[in-house]
């Protein structure tokens, strides 16, 4: 399940996608408001996409943020990913976090190649979406 500040992160950058006009950035208050996201839990959601070089921004009274990339560049993998941490559902089948499990021998364990199949199938299909393929045009 992905958490909120995930699926407000997409929310925001396909609102940035639709919005940006003239390399005019998209202003912070207007996202919050068409979007109903909180400014305050927004602006950390922001600077955590421009931390990770998927966002620029620009201060002032002209300010507020740009996609870095094209939006056809951006997967919903990688947003997910940066906002939420590992896809997979559980740590031994992760391509980027991996970790062992506690209490299992991943040799012998019953779930891992069932749960190696989700993994697959979901990243099939969230590396074939991007913020692009969610925008208006």
């Amino acid at each position: 399940m992905i958490s909120n500040k995930c699926k407000y992160a997409i929310r925001a950058l396909v609102h940035i996608a639709n919005n940006e006009q003239d390399d005019k950035p998209v202003m912070t208050s207007d996202i919050a408001h068409e979007q109903q996201i909180p400014r305050k839990f927004l602006e950390i959601i922001l600077r955590e996409l421009r931390n990770n070089c998927i966002l620029e921004s620009k201060r002032g009274k002209d300010g507020g943020f740009r996609l870095l990339r094209a939006a056809e560049d951006i997967s919903l993998t990688e947003v997910m990913r940066i906002i939420d941490g590992p896809i997979a559902m559980l740590p031994c089948v992760s391509l980027n976090y991996y970790r062992k499990c506690d209490e299992c021998e991943e040799e012998s364990c019953e779930i891992k190649a069932v749960f190696e199949q989700v993994r697959d199938r979901t990243l099939d299909i969230l590396n074939g979406q991007t913020i692009k393929s969610l925008t208006l045009s």
